[in-house]
């Protein structure tokens, strides 16, 4: 049996997160810290390896991974030749062009035709300002952009920012954005059928469990009588499955899924249509 090998970051919230992802899909995997290099699940028949984000397009491509989890700032930055199989949810940022405050620039267009850019980003910084016809000397750093402005190092940054706040706090404002980034899924073009087969499994499990994370179970012993009113702001996935009560022909239990941001407001609406015994409970995966 073949083992499918996954790569996720090595360290920070989005490696903690893609990790606990896939242990709630159902691959569980042992514990870590963080001097781990590889875990493996007890059937073998998933290992992860844990990496730099940047180095995990890489790692894809020549097939040391079949699969990986990285950002899509980076794949488009490394130009990397495997698929994009799935985007996920979390790990928003935005790339973002950015000046000294006091400077006079207030678009990109506006900057100097032989400009100096500080950036993680060299590929994609410099096809940005070639597009604009300006003649950027890029600056490649692998940390502490901001600061390099007011050392006089560069003109502008091009950084990823998730809020803006560490610009701010170093004086800088943004004048353009270049694009949006979010983690994503990405697999080698050469797998064979059965790892194909078990890539599209890990995908689906991923997918129940985010799509479950955005719902709620929800049970109540509701009146008959009010069945059709409820229906019309619980309408569940389909439908509501009803189930009769025991020696009561008034009441029946109904058992719904509910959109997570709407349970406050279904739960007063279901109080004041006589639901009783209400009882909501967290859906691990929902598989639709």
């Amino acid at each position: 049996m073949e083992v499918l090998n996954i790569a996720i970051p090595n360290k920070g919230r989005l490696s903690e997160k893609i990790y606990d992802l896939l242990n709630s899909a159902g691959m569980v995997f042992p514990s870590k810290d963080e001097r781990t290099l590889q875990v493996t699940t007890k059937d073998k028949q998933y290992s992860i390896i844990f990496v730099r984000t940047q180095d995990i397009p890489m790692f894809v491509e020549n097939g040391i991974a079949d699969v990986g989890f990285t950002g899509f700032d980076i794949l488009t930055e490394l130009k990397s030749n495997v698929d994009k199989i799935m985007d996920l949810d979390f790990g928003y940022c935005e790339m973002v062009v950015a000046v000294k405050e006091e400077d006079c620039y207030q678009k990109s267009s506006d900057l100097p035709q032989n400009l100096k850019v500080a950036t993680s980003f060299p590929n994609i910084a410099r096809e940005y300002f070639e597009k604009l016809g300006k003649t950027p000397k890029i600056i490649e750093v692998s940390g502490a952009t901001e600061i390099t402005p007011r050392l006089g190092l560069s003109d502008v940054v091009v950084d990823i920012t998730s809020s803006g706040s560490t610009l701010k706090s170093n004086k800088l404002r943004i004048i353009d954005k270049i694009l949006e980034s979010t983690a994503i899924v990405i697999s080698n073009k050469n797998l064979n059928e059965y790892k194909r087969e078990k890539t599209q499994s890990v995908l689906r499990a991923i997918k129940s469990v985010i799509d479950a994370r955005q719902k709620k179970y929800l049970m109540a012993h509701v009146p008959k009588s009010s069945l059709d009113e409820i229906r019309s702001f619980l309408p569940g996935l389909s439908s509501p499955t009803i189930m009769t009560l025991a020696g009561d022909d008034k009441n029946v239990v109904m058992h719904v899924v509910v959109d997570a941001d709407k349970v406050f407001d279904s739960i007063d609406k279901l109080k004041k249509l006589g639901g009783q015994g209400i009882l909501i409970m967290t859906v691990d995966q929902m598989v639709k």
